[in-house]
């Protein structure tokens, strides 16, 4: 599997089930997060428009994705609102599809355009490490099954500071969307906003 096939193997509704660990305060978070995605073909002009924003040839990217998020943390205060969309782009290494760039509107640590890199690991996990000014992060996913995608991810900040997240997301089937009450709720996500969800 490489990258583009794992973003395919993503496209769809997902719920996720999230918990941010604190480990300086040694105290835990919980949320969850309605989570869709999109996977882009390479000819998509938001792949483009992101490949120039970071200055690299728009005949590199294999494709990429758009994602929309809206959710919650357990700790929110009241005016805080944790939903948005970004879109990204995958540049392999011409020498190895499994790994190589992605470009990003907006970081998972720092909400700015960020260039980082993937490679997909034996398992066929997605591994992402990207370094910020201030801080830097590597995110783990992978699928358990067709259905059900887990995360963790690592943000370490200069000064010692990181947080450590483990997320479980399962699909959400057209059919049981629609019958289920809480899918019309607002739902839940924390403050750092990732590739393949939040």
């Amino acid at each position: 599997m490489d990258a583009m096939e794992f973003f395919h193997s993503s496209a769809g509704k997902w719920r996720s089930q999230r918990s941010t660990h604190h480990l300086p305060f040694r105290q835990t978070e919980i949320g969850d997060s309605n989570i869709e995605v999109t996977a882009l073909g390479a000819d998509d002009t938001r792949v483009a428009e992101i490949c120039q924003m970071h200055e690299i040839d728009p005949s590199r990217a294999a494709g990429g994705a758009f994602v929309t998020w809206h959710g919650s943390m357990a700790w929110d205060k009241d005016d805080e609102n944790h939903q948005g969309s970004t879109v990204f782009a995958i540049v392999p290494d011409p020498e190895n599809p499994r790994q190589g760039l992605m470009l990003r509107e907006r970081g998972y640590a720092e909400i700015v355009p960020v260039a980082g890199r993937f490679e997909m690991d034996d398992e066929d996990g997605l591994l992402l490490i990207t370094e910020y000014e201030t801080m830097s992060s590597i995110e783990r996913f992978w699928f358990a099954g067709p259905n059900v995608r887990m995360r963790t991810s690592t943000v370490k900040r200069f000064g010692g500071f990181s947080t450590s997240t483990f997320c479980t997301e399962v699909r959400v089937e057209p059919d049981a969307e629609a019958a289920s009450p809480a899918a019309e709720e607002p739902v839940v996500t924390n403050k750092f906003y990732s590739a393949l969800g939040w």
